[in-house]
């Protein structure tokens, strides 16, 4: 039914038009839609920027009809309307009022009240409630309460999303989901402690592309988001392995691990007592450890002295020098397949048994 509805500007304000603009907020309430959404469908509608504001609720925002976000209050002749049950919508129309701006201030208000409702008994899932995105991928949650908290966060238990888990700053975890935002994606995200949870429809190698530095993304497979729970725990263990790069901004999908997601496995007091573990940690202990456990990193990718070299910025005799004395304290040969395999599977270990949960 939106999908008929002329723009505002070409409606006259007949019966027929103003049932049109009341059909289509009553749609909006019927499905449930959250509050920065309702803003830019309003948006749309009306052609101009719109707003609600709730001080009660620490919620101000804005919306030109794309991405609602933070705002200031409504703009000096905007047409505001309070609501019953405080905080005010309002519509910045830049030229004259239109016939049926009225309307659409009631039914827009109208809409809105729910969602700022401070005695409403469940959560404000558009204000990022970690909570309610916890419930959704917490192997825990039962059923029907885990579809109850999908649908309070905009999605339909069958839609299929990616959970990532993301160990990055603030800053770094604002930064993804919002390059996941503008290449479309309708994103939730929080603050779980040890790590950021996020889930959304895709991710795009284009966002991958653009992480900050020293982020890392376990990305898990696009299940309905009734099984939410599954893609978090996968994403999980493809965020372990990503930490175990130490070049770039890794990301990790759980699909790629194959027989590698069975190391993870391994409790992380059985992974110490492994002795090539123990000969890296010897390794990284003594000076310029943390910068050799790098170089050997990067020479079992490119399998080359002279590629590695150029890749740290070092001389590749230095690089061959460095290699020399880990193949000492660790008493086998880094030359052939079988040693940089072995350095590869250690490598991993001693990262894992350092981000075990």
């Amino acid at each position: 039914m939106r999908d008929l509805l002329l723009r505002l500007s070409q409606l006259d304000a007949d019966a027929e038009n103003s049932v049109r603009v009341v059909t289509f907020f009553d749609e909006l309430i019927a499905a449930r839609t959250p509050l920065p959404a309702v803003l830019d469908a309003a948006a749309q509608l009306a052609e101009c920027p719109v707003g609600a504001v709730h001080t009660m609720l620490g919620v101000c925002l804005r919306s030109d009809g794309r991405r609602a976000g933070a705002a200031d209050g409504p703009a000096d002749g905007a047409a505001v309307r309070d609501l019953s049950v405080g905080g005010r919508i309002w519509l910045e129309r830049s030229g004259p009022a239109l016939p049926l701006d009225g309307l659409l201030l009631e039914r827009f208000g109208l809409t809105v009240a729910p969602l700022l409702d401070p005695a409403r008994g469940e959560p404000l899932p558009w204000l990022g409630d970690p909570a309610l995105l916890e419930l959704v991928v917490s192997e825990g949650t039962a059923p029907a309460e885990r579809a109850r908290a999908v649908r309070l966060l905009g999605y339909q238990p069958t839609t299929r999303l990616h959970a990532l888990a993301v160990a990055a700053t603030a800053a770094g975890a604002a930064s993804l989901a919002a390059a996941l935002r503008e290449s479309g994606a309708q994103v939730r995200c929080a603050d779980l402690g040890a790590m950021h949870a996020v889930l959304t429809p895709r991710f795009p190698q284009s966002v991958a592309d653009r992480l900050p530095a020293g982020t890392a993304v376990g990305v898990g497979p696009a299940l309905p988001a009734i099984d939410a729970s599954s893609s978090w725990d996968q994403a999980r263990t493809a965020l372990r392995f990503a930490r175990t790069t130490r070049r770039g901004a890794p990301v990790v999908a759980a699909r790629q691990l194959g027989a590698l997601a069975a190391l993870s496995r391994l409790r992380a007091r059985d992974i110490a007592e492994i002795d090539d573990v123990r000969d890296l940690d010897r390794l990284a202990a003594a000076p310029g450890g943390p910068e050799l456990l790098t170089v050997l990193a990067v020479f079992c990718a490119t399998g080359s002295t002279r590629k590695a070299a150029a890749e740290v910025h070092l001389h590749h005799s230095t690089v061959a020098t460095r290699l020399a004395h880990a193949e000492s304290v660790l008493g086998f040969a880094l030359s052939t397949p079988h040693g940089r395999t072995r350095l590869e599977v250690a490598l991993v270990l001693h990262q894992l048994r350092d981000t075990a949960e």
